[in-house]
């Protein structure tokens, strides 16, 4: 048997999409548009339109898209129950997990012929519950669920923040859910196509999903990389800061990648971003020292940022805390997830793969009491 190269099956081809490609040198694609483009010219909701019916909308099919977007964002009463009783303690991610498998218990997904409706109300429903949750379990109010904003983007911020929401702040959330919305067949995307293949209903193929995205390996890196940020006091301080954690051998979050060898094409559009929302801010050491650390480590390792790590700062200035980082990862990815989920449905073979044994060989049965 050919045994497979490589650790994690880097390197492998596990199947076919139609939805992205990644390459090694630093560009990616959805459906053959390039990020640069789509984070330049089009909003998430048109991305998400192109990924899940596989080509951009036109005007009268944006404008019914969004219309119909916006009028699935409420919460049934019984899940604002549930959500009410989750703790503030709660891992943001077992939240949306929660958040998610309940609406397949009740709405759950009767027919694959339903499948996109479904993941119009789980974006709309779960970009409502986890701010409901964050404001009532965090700071014991509970939010009033309309906001009369036509993004998804501008309704998060503004059920988030409660005041009127400036079109940078809106444009930049906007931006960085085109980034995060696809990804070819990263850990998660590829937990949910496995799930798919066994024809489980979509609540299940996203609640697996999220459940690969909370592991610290896949999610959770701009928060991390937040965390670290923090930790500098001044610009002067970023250098040695890098070079006592390469010294320590401690990880530095937010770069290198599993896939990019020279760049990850979405940390520069994050970061210019990132540079304008920190003009005149309080805490503009947070993208000035950032930059440093990026120089920094390209001169000492050849290592560049992913793009969880401007996207530490950039949702910072945004005012959105460092807990709700990860959620609206998985608020965007939804679109991926269930596109592949799709697209595994509609050329199905189960996804089972084989194993090279590396235990022990073959063994003499022993009874109980010679052992």
């Amino acid at each position: 048997m050919k045994k497979l190269q490589g650790a994690g099956l880097r390197g492998q081809s596990a199947g076919q999409t139609s939805l992205s490609t990644v390459e090694q040198e630093g560009s990616l694609r959805y459906l053959g548009y390039s990020i640069e483009d789509l984070a330049k010219h089009a909003s998430f909701e048109e991305v998400a339109y192109l990924l899940l019916l596989g080509e951009l909308p036109n005007k009268k099919n944006l404008e019914e898209f969004e219309r119909e977007l916006a009028g699935l964002r409420n919460m049934p009463e019984s899940l604002v129950t549930v959500v009410e009783s989750i703790p503030a303690d709660a891992h943001p991610m077992e939240v949306v997990r929660t958040i998610i498998s309940y609406m397949g218990v009740i709405e759950s997904e009767k027919s694959f012929d339903e499948q996109l409706q479904v993941t119009k109300r789980l974006l709309g429903v779960t970009t409502t519950a986890i701010v409901y949750w964050y404001k009532y379990s965090h700071e014991g109010v509970r939010i009033n669920q309309e906001t009369g904003e036509k993004s998804v983007a501008a309704h998060f911020l503004k059920l988030l923040r409660q005041e009127d929401i400036e079109e940078l702040h809106k444009k930049t959330l906007d931006v960085s859910l085109t980034l995060y919305a696809e990804h070819e067949f990263n850990a998660s995307t590829f937990t949910g196509r496995v799930c798919a293949s066994t024809l489980s209903d979509l609540h299940s193929c996203l609640t697996a999903a999220v459940g690969s995205l909370r592991g610290p390996l896949h999610g959770g890196a701009n928060e991390e990389a937040m965390k670290m940020l923090e930790e500098i006091q001044s610009v002067d301080q970023v250098k040695e800061f890098v070079d006592q954690k390469l010294e320590n051998k401690e990880k530095i979050m937010g770069f290198g990648h599993a896939v990019y060898s020279v760049k990850d094409p979405r940390s520069d559009i994050i970061k210019d971003f990132s540079a304008e929302l920190s003009k005149d801010h309080k805490d503009k050491l947070l993208h000035d020292a950032a930059v440093i650390m990026e120089a920094h480590l390209k001169e000492k390792k050849g290592l560049f940022p992913n793009t969880d790590f401007f996207h530490a700062p950039a949702y910072h200035y945004l005012g959105i805390p460092t807990k709700l980082f990860t959620p609206l990862f998985a608020i965007a990815r939804i679109i991926g997830w269930s596109a592949h989920a799709y697209e595994q449905r509609s050329n199905n073979r189960i996804i089972r793969p084989s194993a090279d044994y590396i235990g022990p060989e073959d063994r003499s049965w022993v009874d109980i009491e010679s052992r």
